[in-house]
This record gives C-alpha cells, structure tokens and sequence, in this order.
C-alpha cells in the first residue's frame, strides 16, 4: 500500500513538473497539468499516506487535554535546575 502512495506523489510531482515544462508552448494544458498534478497530491495522496501510517496509533496521546497538561507539567518539575 506504500508503494501505491510513492506511486501516486511521484506522478503528481511528474505532472507539476510537467506543466511547468511546457508553459511556454501552450499555457492552458500547463494550467491543467499543474492543477491535476497538485489536487491529486492533497486529496488523494496526503489523506492515504496519513491513513495508512497512523493506523494503530491512539489520537488522544497526539491531543492537548488537562492528562497531557498535568503530563507536561510535572516532566518540567522534574528536570534539574542547571539544564
């Protein structure tokens, strides 16, 4: 499944690429090569890589709640004065 999201953002950084490269002949193609290649990267391969890798992983460990605060606050009370 990786190899699909490596896949999909190198066409699409081929396809930037691409309309780029031919700017000069015909501006309109360009236009569209860059705006597929750079809409197909943000709703379709970011949300599958992100899919993908944090799959298994707890999203409350990730959000700031008063557990996490409390967590913070007493690694900091923790740490010696001279570091």
């Amino acid at each position: 499944m990786k190899y699909l999201v490596s896949i999909i953002t190198l066409g699409c950084f081929a396809a930037i690429i691409y309309g780029f490269s031919i700017q000069e002949e015909n501006l309109p193609l360009s236009h569209k090569f860059i705006g597929s290649g750079t809409l197909v990267l943000f709703l379709v391969a970011m949300p599958l890589f992100l899919f993908i890798y944090s799959k298994g992983k707890k999203m409350k460990d990730y959000m700031l709640t008063e557990e996490n605060i409390k967590k913070m606050r007493s690694k900091e009370s923790e740490k010696p004065d001279n570091q």
